[in-house]
């Protein structure tokens, strides 16, 4: 099943973890779109610098420490996604508490792990 994922933390750099993982959620054939710094294209995906809402986003994958994580709660509940990946770095307490809240399942893991061992 092919799962709709918001990277939040979207990068151009081909050494960031978010570049690697836009690059593999595509080879594996899930729809990506992308919050970043900066409008740019990566990889054929638009990457906006804005809040846009988006329909039927199972997965938000994140990439941005916790502290830049807070001007983003609102937004990313107001998705309603299945789930949030908080990639390692990204752990946070009270985004996971918010979302343990509205019913959205929340996972501690790598994003490119779960690809790669068929969990995502």
């Amino acid at each position: 099943m092919k799962k709709k994922t918001l990277i939040l933390g979207a990068s151009s750099n081909p050494n960031r973890y978010s570049y690697l993982a836009l690059e593999k959620l595509q080879r594996f054939g899930h729809p990506v779109i992308a919050i970043g710094r900066r409008n740019e294209t990566v990889l054929g995906v638009d990457v906006k610098n804005t809040k846009e809402l988006y329909d039927d986003v199972d997965t938000v994958t994140l990439y941005l420490n916790p502290a830049n994580q807070q001007p983003y709660y609102d937004y990313i509940l107001s998705l309603h996604p299945r789930r949030i990946i908080f990639n390692p770095g990204t752990e946070n307490a009270e985004l996971l508490s918010m979302a343990a809240a509205k019913g959205i399942q929340t996972i501690e893991a790598c994003t490119l792990v779960m690809l790669s061992t068929g969990q995502y």
